[in-house]
């Protein structure tokens, strides 16, 4: 009857409702059926009389809407309520379902734990980001009111898989560690496919990384016992090749290059077994932290590998060279060059076919998979979007072995190393033979000429000439240096260049004389022009008129008229009285076709930086001494890099911070250094990534400096930086439990109030509020 009244919008009856219901504190789940006619009684004396007091001390002050619900959901049966919410969801309608969900929260509580785990993963499968989002805050919910019997473990890893897939790379770890510290673990096929789809982002593959370190410190050093029955559903959780891949190509691919280090350090503590994918990332972590003695160690490995493609060779050659020009090993990388082109001209031989045969063959058969890999450039998301429609929550409870997501796992760690490949190349191959690039080239000319080995520069690029593709001296790669050289005003390095190239009796035409003595006149440098001309008298080279036209307006310009008419009756016992066109445009028609070589050399030269070589021996012996955690030595180090003028990078710093924090207590010399990285950062420029903040901000949660550790969560902050709130909130919890509770005392210091406010901040920061 009070519902056939309110949908024909009785106003009396809704006023007197109202005032019925108002009821201070008044819990409408724990009314009892009973009443429900009283009230209805009472109502129907309202009508007539809105302003008289029902019973029970009723004070109009309650919302009408929620008064109605709640008479709405009494009047509902639980059971029917409960048969309702199962038809929704057999029928798909979520919308429904979710409602109905609702309002059996509102009247009962949790509904039963089939129903439950049927809610979570009929939502997750359609991959609705609102659903998804409902569905954890629905564990969330299950977990705070301790309800964690409701939910199945398939289902929270279902729930993990597809907010993983969507995007939603935070909450997908959430629900991971969440079975972690309920020791429900996932197994490895299943969470490996979730870090798979978190290492899209550069955030959820620092997530990823975070997850193998905590993961894989569960079974450092031999702590779990695989001989215990009691460990074997632990022991199917243990990180295996592909996960430890997944995490180490998100770190690659997002340059999280030192939290890669750190789950290489952790790899021969867990046992876990190597492929050539790992060897390969192994080379790339190695040569963008500078680790130049462990790419020397993997080489030896990589060489009798028998498994590896040629497109892996030389993405390992690629890191291998690269490593050598940073750390200015000019010796290393002009023999590797030097190497390659041999192999490449004995291969090019008819003669020397016959020996190459059989890896001409063996590449052959990779070439096929290479040109597949290729071809999957770029669809990385078309296929992941695939996958996604295909695996229902019935298809992942069928595959009990998860055969399915293991192959996903593989697949997405494919295209991952495919993503990082796509940088510049050094190398290069062709049938199976490895070729250095032109770029190759630039950066060893410049580092020559920068570090002034000019002879040691001739040298190698003389038998580069030998090595390689016969063609003309004016486009031998030494004169295209000389050419250079010449352009960026380096005179005197062109100079000596020739002078080395003459010793060694290597031919050179005239247009590059040419070109330097006209450089030279017009810089006024008369004196080094006639050395020139001597020079090209003693190589027997016959410069045009236009080169002794530029020398005579020189000397006539500082009124030296005797070698002026010296060289006019040179150049007419030479026949060259009579200005040749075509010689006088030699050297500017080559410079102006640019030769790939030179222009390449010289966009280097004015856009690249000094590399300042030194730094990386220096972050290499820092970074040994913290690693064994002898700081003291870490720190006598440092001093020595100082005192020679090298300046601390991120790097330098991370090493030094990370050695603090396994030794344990060491909070206040992070301090000192973090105090020194803001100095060099507002004066240097010195740069503060992710991962440098991040085991800063560990150190000063782990101590309790929490005014440090709000400035350090500032500057991430503000550089927009991903922070992983879940391990500080835990941090937290761990160490400083019992910090900030209760009233704070009466008496206290400055530092004390500073403090407890920096305190409360932080834990207000991470959620704990």
């Amino acid at each position: 009857m009070l519902v056939r009244k309110l949908r024909y919008g009785n106003s009396k009856a809704l006023y007197a409702i109202q005032n019925m219901f108002s009821i201070c504190n008044l819990n409408a789940n724990r009314i009892p059926r009973c009443q429900i006619t009283s009230f209805s009684m009472a109502f129907q004396g309202s009508i007539n009389n809105p302003m008289e007091v029902l019973p029970g001390n009723i004070h109009p002050c309650r919302s009408f809407s929620t008064i109605t619900s709640t008479i709405l959901v009494q009047a509902k049966d639980p059971a029917k309520l409960t048969e309702d919410l199962q038809n929704a969801l057999d029928e798909n309608r979520l919308h429904d379902a979710w409602n109905l969900h609702e309002q059996h929260m509102n009247m009962e509580g949790f509904p039963r734990k089939s129903i439950v785990n049927n809610l979570l993963t009929t939502s997750s499968q359609t991959l609705h980001p609102q659903w998804l989002e409902r569905s954890f805050q629905l564990v969330q919910k299950a977990i705070q009111e301790h309800k964690q019997n409701l939910l199945e473990k398939k289902t929270l890893i279902y729930l993990s898989l597809c907010l993983a897939r969507s995007g939603f790379h935070v909450n997908a770890a959430t629900l991971l560690r969440k079975l972690l510290e309920t020791e429900q673990f996932p197994p490895v096929s299943c969470w490996s496919a979730i870090l798979a789809y978190m290492s899209q982002t550069a955030s959820g593959a620092y997530l990823a990384a975070e997850l193998v370190l905590e993961i894989g410190f569960i079974f450092q050093d031999g702590r779990v016992d695989p001989r215990k029955k009691s460990n074997e559903e632990l022991i199917s959780m243990k990180p295996n090749t592909t996960a430890v891949n997944i995490a180490l190509a998100g770190c690659v691919l997002f340059g999280k290059n030192r939290k890669a280090e750190q789950i290489l350090d952790m790899i021969p503590r867990i046992g876990v077994k190597t492929d050539v994918t790992m060897l390969i990332i192994m080379g790339y972590v190695y040569e963008r932290n500078g680790r130049k003695e462990e790419l020397k160690k993997l080489k030896r490995y990589v060489d009798e590998a028998h498994d590896l493609s040629d497109v892996q060779f030389r993405e390992f050659y690629n890191c291998l060279l690269s490593c050598h020009l940073k750390f200015g090993d000019l010796e290393s990388a002009s023999c590797m060059v030097l190497e390659m082109l041999r192999k490449a001209k004995k291969a090019q031989d008819s003669l020397g076919m016959a020996t190459f045969r059989f890896e001409a063959t063996k590449v052959d058969n990779t070439a096929i998979e290479f040109h597949r890999i290729e071809s999957r450039e770029g669809l990385t998301r078309e296929k992941s979007t695939d996958v996604e429609h295909t695996l229902s929550y019935g298809d992942f409870c069928g595959d009990r072995k998860f055969i399915k997501l293991e192959a996903e796992s593989k697949e997405l760690l494919n295209d991952l190393v495919m993503m990082f490949r796509n940088g510049k190349q050094l190398i290069t191959t062709e049938h199976g033979i490895l070729k250095p690039t032109d770029t190759v080239f630039v950066k060893l000319v410049k580092l020559f000429l920068t570090a002034g080995k000019i002879k040691e520069l001739v040298r190698f690029l003389i038998k580069v000439s030998k090595e390689g593709s016969p063609v003309s001296p004016d486009s031998s790669p030494l004169i295209q240096v000389v050419n250079s050289c010449i352009s960026l005003g380096w005179l005197n390095h062109a100079h000596d260049l020739l002078d080395e190239m003459r010793l060694c009796g290597f031919n050179t035409g005239t247009s590059v004389y040419s070109s330097l003595l006209k450089a030279y006149c017009k810089e006024n440098k008369t004196e080094e022009a006639k050395s020139l001309l001597r020079d090209a008298r003693n190589a027997k080279i016959q410069l045009d008129a236009s080169s002794y036209k530029s020398l005579i307006e020189s000397h006539v310009v500082k009124e030296q008229t005797h070698e002026a008419l010296n060289l006019f009756k040179e150049m007419k016992e030479s026949k060259l009285d009579k200005f040749n066109q075509d010689s006088h445009n030699e050297f500017d028609t080559l410079v102006s076709g640019e030769p790939k070589l030179m222009g390449e050399l010289l966009q280097e030269i004015k856009n690249g930086h000094e590399l300042d070589c030194g730094i990386h021996d220096w972050n290499n012996v820092i970074h040994f001494f913290s690693r064994k955690k002898l700081m003291q030595d870490a720190e006598k180090a440092l001093k020595k890099m100082r005192s020679l003028g090298h300046v601390p990078n991120a790097q330098t710093f991370h090493s030094l911070v990370t050695g603090y924090a396994a030794i344990g207590g060491k909070y206040s010399e992070v301090t000192e250094l973090w105090g020194e990285m803001k100095v060099l950062g507002l004066y240097h420029g010195m740069k503060f990534d992710q991962e440098l903040l991040d085991s800063v901000l560990y150190c000063f949660v782990r101590g309790g400096f929490f005014i440090r550790a709000n400035e350090v969560v500032e500057m991430m902050e503000k550089g927009r930086m991903f922070v992983d709130k879940y391990k500080y909130r835990t941090l937290f919890l761990k160490y400083h439990k019992t910090f900030c509770k209760g009233k704070s005392p009466k008496f206290q210091t400055e530092s004390q109030i500073s403090r407890r406010e920096a305190a409360l901040r932080f834990k207000k920061w991470v959620g704990l509020f």
